[in-house]
């Protein structure tokens, strides 16, 4: 009889532990005029409901641009003020350098929130390997 009590204390601790662990989520933007706004709105929706979240947001193609100095959403705000803010929250930022290449772009054209990553489809596709869950706004 104890080592069912045993195991069944265990199995319990196991999916306690599980309802505890940490969200871990992927946000992939590779259209920075149809999910930027909406993405970061998102963001900033995900982090007010669960704070705890591990979120990385993965961008490419022309998702990159609203992490350009100066780049503004369609109403003039410049997106610089949310991601700081949601970098401020935990959110890390990350630029795929095959992008940088492909459209002639440097480093220095992006705000200083912005991390980068050899290749944001390998990245990606690491995250989710690693248990992340997969956002596209």
């Amino acid at each position: 009889m104890g080592l069912k009590h045993a195991l069944a204390a265990a199995l319990v601790a196991t999916v306690a532990l599980g309802a505890q662990a940490q969200d871990r989520v992927v946000y992939h933007v590779n259209d920075s005029a149809q999910q930027a706004l909406g993405g970061l709105r998102n963001l900033k929706n995900h982090l007010d409901t669960d704070p705890s979240a591990k979120i990385t947001v993965v961008t490419h193609a022309q998702g990159v641009d609203f992490l350009m100095q100066d780049a503004k959403d369609r109403n003039g705000n410049p997106y610089e003020i949310a991601v700081q803010d949601l970098v401020r929250r935990g959110v890390t930022f990350e630029v795929c350098e095959i992008t940088l290449k492909n459209r002639n772009l440097e480093r220095r054209q992006f705000i200083t929130e912005a991390q980068f990553t050899p290749s944001g489809v390998v990245r990606i596709t690491k995250l989710q390997a690693q248990g992340y869950g997969y956002l596209k706004p």
